[in-house]
């Protein structure tokens, strides 16, 4: 049963590496109308978003108990790989294909990344090549599932984190990035805005969370009434660093062009991240306590969303 499911998954891994070779064949017509600006600009960003991922699994691993450190990181981490592949077969599909009454897409319009070349899609971004759309896509799609692991570190196994983030990624995610950034999605012809995610990935991810904790309630450390020690306070300084680094590909990279908008976007990122920081630190000195590294790396954090 075990090789089975491995040479399942080999069989999927080739299959979709095949589908972006097949489709590089056909797409080097019309470059003429890609942006290089653009183009180098939403590369780099895409990069730095796929940073967060790393980053959080720093930022996560750093506040749990010792032992519990690597399993949490890893399953932060491996929403690089499960993500990805999923992405290429049917998520972008889900959430970019040919709408169904505005509320999901078609899985086979870009099945295996069909049709998904250096061409433009100027329904989505028309002076950047439409697979480096749909990979800055995919990028949010891998730190949603990421982002819920905090819910639930120390209390689900790795099995069903596996399972849990296939699911939401398929019957949340997709049908959520679909209302709302697909032209003919149902929230976005309602007028619903989202630049970078507040709704499709933040909001999505929130109430995952919320609904996680409430079920598998409170850790055993808590339960127990012991005071709960992070077992490396560095790693969330590094998690908090790559996070902060990371999310000004998420925001000013939403701009999908090198423009003043992204410029405001980055500024705006910045100095919010920045406030959250101070505030925290300062609400502590406020209350009684001694400001803390853990407390500035949340605040930053919590400015960023």
């Amino acid at each position: 049963m075990k090789r089975f499911g491995l040479f399942a998954l080999l069989a999927l891994l080739l299959v979709s590496v095949m589908g972006l070779f097949t489709n590089g064949s056909h797409s080097t017509s019309g470059q003429m109308s890609l942006d290089s600006g653009d183009t180098a600009w939403i590369l780099t960003a895409t990069g730095l978003v796929l940073l967060m991922t790393p980053g959080l699994a720093y930022f996560y691993g750093g506040m749990v108990s010792r032992k519990n450190v690597i399993s949490t990181m890893f399953q932060s981490f491996i929403a690089m790989g499960v993500i990805s592949i999923l992405w290429v077969v049917t998520g972008f599909s889900l959430a970019f294909g040919e709408s169904f009454h505005g509320i999901i897409g078609n899985p086979m319009t870009f099945f295996m990344f069909r049709e998904v070349g250096l061409n433009p899609n100027p329904a989505f971004a028309p002076t950047i090549p439409f697979l480096l759309f749909a990979m800055f896509q995919l990028k949010f799609a891998i730190i949603t599932p990421a982002l819920i692991t905090g819910s639930f570190a120390e209390r689900v196994s790795f099995k069903a984190y596996l399972l849990f983030m296939v699911l939401f990624s398929i019957f949340i995610y997709a049908p959520l990035a679909h209302m709302t950034w697909h032209p003919d999605g149902i929230l976005r012809q309602m007028g619903v805005l989202d630049f970078a995610g507040g709704t499709v990935v933040h909001m999505s991810a929130g109430y995952a969370a919320l609904a996680g904790a409430l079920i598998l309630g409170r850790r055993k450390v808590h339960i127990e009434n012991q005071k709960h020690q992070p077992a490396n306070i560095p790693y969330v300084l590094l998690g908090t660093g790559l996070i902060w680094f990371g999310w000004f590909g998420f925001n000013a990279g939403s701009a999908l062009s090198a423009s003043g908008q992204a410029v405001l976007a980055f500024a705006t990122t910045n100095t919010a991240s920045a406030a959250a920081a101070l505030a925290w630190i300062f609400y502590d000195v406020m209350v009684g306590r001694k400001p803390s590294a853990l407390g500035a790396c949340i605040g930053a954090v919590v400015g960023l969303v």
